[in-house]
């Protein structure tokens, strides 16, 4: 027992093993959900409250969001790109494609989004920080 153990704590300590960031702020309403085929739909609420995030994550399916209230911006995996949605804008986010929304500003943060994902799958999955300075 205690060689494996040792192997586990050494494969933690030498694989370069990232941890997921954690979301900050976030509250979510389920308003809908349904299944058509190998397709799961899933409408939710989601309200980011300020200074919050959504750690870093992507989707399995295409998420389309339109932001109720406040401002979202998202940063994808380079650090650099960075798109800034108001209210009324529409969003739409690929597939596979690491990103993290946050709310820098002062009021919560409020979409309305659709996930169109393939069925089973969960509607995000968390992942590391890629590099960027914050969060």
């Amino acid at each position: 027992m205690r060689i494996v153990s040792a192997v586990v704590a050494a494969l933690l300590l030498f694989s370069g093993v990232a941890s997921a960031t954690p979301s900050r702020g976030v509250t979510a309403r389920e308003i809908a959900k349904w299944s058509v085929g190998d397709k799961d739909y899933v409408i939710r609420e989601i309200t980011v409250a300020a200074g919050g995030s959504t750690g870093w994550h992507h989707h399995d399916g295409t998420l389309y969001a339109v932001v109720k209230q406040g401002v979202l911006t998202r940063t994808m995996s380079d650090c650099t790109t960075t798109f800034v949605h108001h209210r009324g804008d529409t969003v739409i986010e690929e597939p596979a494609h690491v990103h993290i929304g946050r709310n820098l500003g002062t009021e919560p943060m409020v979409l309305q989004v659709l996930y169109v994902n393939p069925a089973g799958t969960p509607l995000s999955r968390d992942e590391p920080n890629p590099g960027c300075s914050f969060e």
